[in-house]
């Protein structure tokens, strides 16, 4: 049982999590007035990056270049041409730290989940002038929505508002899904998810390996069978699993684990 969606983005020149366009598109960000040169007031670094940050985060925790991270990006040359935007699309894009351009891992190793920043990337740490690809400087305003392989601060007990079920199993929706429909336990369906186990410890994760997973719903372990037919396409819900929904002592992990689990599609 392996999970996640694979994004093809031209940016960043990284396959990772599949996203389907937003049918109404937002209107990308303008480039910023100082799009051709980072202003006085801008964090250089010894590589040549300089940030500068428009919003504060609200996280406390910085992702590291084995994370993988969702992210909201709009990017520009130095004369103003936007060259792609996650804005525009309608939807973040997840994708691992390592895989970016070298100037964007740098730049998004330094934020906290919420905060803005624009990156000016040198030429260096961007295409280094290979065929076909943008020259020269490469500015980004990116938004870090969230690191989706660091564990929940509720991992280790649910919140009093979360549904619990007759079985034991508990869940809280994380972003509502666009569909109707909910698979049945003979479905099979694709999702895209991260599994922890009550200490914090990541064991399992879709996101990481960059790949999504299909299974007939009804041959994984009950906690998935039920929760997953409490779903919608496009839903991303968290789940904390007793271990009699679990692998029930049998083999490991053992207790209770937490997974967040995104229902993708329904074939």
């Amino acid at each position: 049982m392996r999970i996640l969606s694979s994004i093809a983005l031209f940016i960043l020149a990284v396959a990772a999590a599949s996203a389907q366009t937003s049918p109404s598109q937002i209107a990308a960000p303008a480039a910023p007035s100082d799009v051709a040169a980072p202003p006085a007031d801008a964090t250089k670094t010894a590589s040549g990056l300089a940030t500068k940050v428009v919003k504060p985060g609200t996280g406390t925790t910085h992702p590291a270049k084995d994370d993988v991270v969702t992210v909201d990006y709009t990017a520009w040359t130095p004369d103003g041409k936007m060259l792609d935007s996650t804005v525009e699309r309608g939807k973040p894009v997840t994708l691992q730290v390592k895989r970016m351009l070298p100037g964007m891992s740098e730049g998004v190793q330094q934020m906290v989940t919420g905060e803005t920043l624009l990156l000016w990337i040198p030429q260096s740490l961007a295409y280094k002038g290979q065929q076909g690809k943008p020259i020269g400087t490469l500015v980004f305003q990116v938004t870090l929505v969230d690191i989706p392989t660091r564990a929940p601060a509720d991992v280790k007990t649910p919140p009093a508002d979360a549904q619990r079920t007759k079985s034991g199993l508990v869940y809280e929706v994380l972003t509502p899904g666009e569909g109707r429909r909910h698979p049945k336990s003979v479905d099979e369906v694709t999702v895209h998810y991260t599994g922890w186990t009550t200490d914090g410890k990541m064991f399992d994760s879709s996101v990481m390996r960059g790949q999504p997973s299909s299974f007939q719903l009804n041959k994984v372990i009950p906690g998935w069978t039920e929760g997953v037919q409490l779903m919608v396409e496009g839903e991303k819900t968290r789940f904390w699993i007793p271990e009699r929904l679990a692998y029930q002592g049998k083999q490991p992990p053992f207790g209770m684990l937490v997974f967040d689990i995104e229902l993708i599609r329904i074939q």
